[in-house]
């Protein structure tokens, strides 16, 4: 009996708030390495929820949202209902054909509890019975048009949806969305993340009273180092500290690690501290930015650490780690990634990773950002440098995401 292989993308979806709400979950065949939706659902309709109920929902979305792709046989199965009707949202492709069997079915969801949404939907009148059923309509701003995009929403008013902006590319694109009303957003714009960036970088009061007791105790540098990788945003700030105080230091630093003992557990404490008193932020599953950097800083890190190199280089995949948490730094701290690299005294090949995508750091930060943006034809090539499958890509990907989900109970 053929194997079967998935691969697993996830693509955020942000509130009025820039809080990530969920994700759109997108299976792709292992042996596809294009987006073909017609023939991944006309094919894997029933896949898809064997991944499901497999990976389990909760290491896939944390606490949020997931938006799950149908087609009128996936819609009509029962195999649908074996999902947490709370966790996700029904999404209806564009293409099901919209009959009297079609609205039941969605009426009858409904009344099991489950959110429905329409795909890269444009009005039509026949869709006016579903207007009365659907949670969410999704806007393709490329299908639509931005210059139908205020007329196109007049109408769907009428029956009170809530609206999703979908293929939101631009800045100018994100703002017109927010002036109009939308609800929801989605689109590369956010996965190269510019409009979520802040000019400091939020640390969670909980984990700051973690490490702050840590620290007081003493405990071995190990456990620190250990609730450091569990908080990207503690690691910008614990090399943006260093920096501040190590003034003058010669030797790079090459580890979280290295960074703690440079500063000491006298200096940490007092950051802590200063934290504790400043600090008003959000944990990092509210922040899609932070979920990103450390879904790619782990996924680096699982990756460098079956390769040959960490035989002789113990502390390559904590390098691979913090860059994958720095190649975010620059949205998250509002300035260019070149500013943000010149002061931290990093490893040289940490540097070239950030700064030119060079070296085998750089290679792996170009895989990881090709996996995020479903770029297919580009994954193939590079995912054999570091002797990977698409099929073994998948299993790797998801223990990224659910350590990355058990963050924020860490604290």
């Amino acid at each position: 009996m053929a194997e079967e292989k998935f691969f697993l993308g996830r693509q955020p979806i942000l509130d009025r708030e820039q809080k990530l709400y969920g994700f759109e979950l997108l299976f792709r065949s292992a042996d596809t390495l294009h987006a073909n939706v017609t023939d991944y659902l006309q094919a894997s309709a029933s896949v898809i929820f064997d991944a499901l109920s497999s990976f389990g929902l909760r290491e896939i979305l944390g606490k949020h949202k997931g938006f799950i792709n149908v087609n009128a046989d996936v819609l009509m199965s029962e195999a649908l209902e074996l999902l947490p009707p709370e966790k996700v949202v029904i999404e209806l492709l564009e293409h099901v054909p919209i009959t009297e069997t079609v609205i039941n079915r969605c009426r009858e969801l409904k009344e099991k509890g489950f959110s429905i949404a329409l795909d890269d939907h444009v009005y039509a009148p026949v869709y006016e019975p579903l207007y009365e059923i659907v949670d969410v309509i999704k806007v393709d701003l490329m299908r639509t048009g931005m210059e139908r995009l205020q007329s196109e929403l007049e109408t769907f008013r009428h029956w009170k949806p809530k609206l999703l902006a979908e293929k939101v590319e631009t800045y100018e694109q994100y703002e017109q969305c927010e002036a109009l009303g939308f609800t929801y957003f989605q689109g590369y714009y956010f996965a190269r993340p510019v409009v979520l960036t802040r000019t400091r970088v939020d640390v969670g009061r909980l984990a700051i009273i973690k490490l702050f007791n840590q620290l007081v105790a003493e405990v071995d540098i190990d456990e620190l180092e250990s609730t450091f990788k569990q908080h990207p945003n503690l690691i910008i700030n614990l090399l943006r500290l260093v920096n501040s105080v190590s003034v003058g230091l010669k030797s790079r630093i090459t580890s979280m690690r290295h960074a703690i003992m440079v500063l000491g557990y006298h200096q940490l404490r007092r950051w802590a501290m200063m934290a504790l008193f400043a600090n008003t932020a959000q944990a990092v599953g509210d922040n899609p930015l932070l979920v990103m950097a450390a879904t790619r800083a782990r996924l680096m890190e699982l990756i460098i650490s079956e390769q040959p190199t960490v035989l002789y280089d113990r502390e390559y995949p904590d390098r691979a780690f913090m860059t994958g948490i720095l190649s975010l730094a620059d949205a998250l701290l509002k300035m260019p990634i070149e500013e943000v690299v010149s002061p931290l005294n990093l490893n040289e090949d940490v540097r070239q990773a950030l700064l030119a995508r060079e070296g085998e750091l750089g290679i792996l930060l170009q895989l990881v950002e090709k996996i995020e943006r479903d770029d297919f034809s580009a994954i193939s090539p590079l995912i054999e440098r570091f002797s990977l499958s698409m099929a073994n890509l998948a299993p790797v990907q998801l223990a990224a995401c659910n350590w990355v989900n058990g963050m924020d109970d860490a604290v």
